[in-house]
């Protein structure tokens, strides 16, 4: 068993979502319920959801923001397949780069594995720079390790600057809380 394989042949997978569009909880809530329901995943813990403010385009509303530990043998591809399948049948719709969009899914840290393909990089290139991608993910899993730049979750949480405004908001949904501590 490799260091990233957390037993039975899963990996330990990190992933983060987030909505400013529309009815915010209720995407997010969707989303995850796609995911749970997704063959070959298994949701492992959720954050809490946090509000955070715009980074890029400010001009917009707040985004609510969440990091879930999934279990999965899906191959990274076919995760991401996944994952933006449910973007696609939520109806992901960007308009332009950091603008405003209905549910947005990343994976951050795919056990201990470094990708880069064609629209695929794990760890996810920007997620060190991203207070609100690190405070769920320092929540639910400080020892969370990138492998590029040998760090937990943790330690690039307090390396990061005060610039950007995160906030707790509240939790996804009551039924959650099984989840949570897992």
């Amino acid at each position: 068993m490799n260091a990233g394989d957390p037993g039975n042949g899963r990996e330990r997978v990190f992933v983060s979502l987030g909505s400013n569009v529309g009815k915010r909880p209720q995407n997010l809530r969707a989303a995850l319920d796609l995911i749970r329901r997704s063959p070959g995943i298994r949701v492992a813990r959720v954050s809490v959801l946090y509000s955070t403010s715009p980074v890029g385009y400010t001009a917009q509303r707040d985004f609510l923001n969440g990091v879930l530990e999934l279990k999965t043998r899906l191959s990274p591809r076919d995760l991401l397949d996944c994952l933006t399948g449910i973007e696609r049948r939520m109806g992901k719709s960007t308009p332009f780069r950091d603008g405003p969009r209905r549910i947005d899914i990343d994976v951050l840290l795919y056990g201990l594995r470094q990708v880069g393909e064609c629209g695929l990089v794990i760890p996810h290139p920007r997620m060190h720079h991203r207070r609100f991608v690190l405070e769920p993910l320092a929540e639910i899993a400080p020892r969370a390790f990138h492998p590029v730049l040998r760090r937990t979750a943790a330690q690039l949480l307090a390396g990061l600057g005060t610039d950007e405004l995160v906030r707790t908001w509240g939790a996804w949904m009551a039924v959650d809380r099984q989840c949570r501590g897992g």
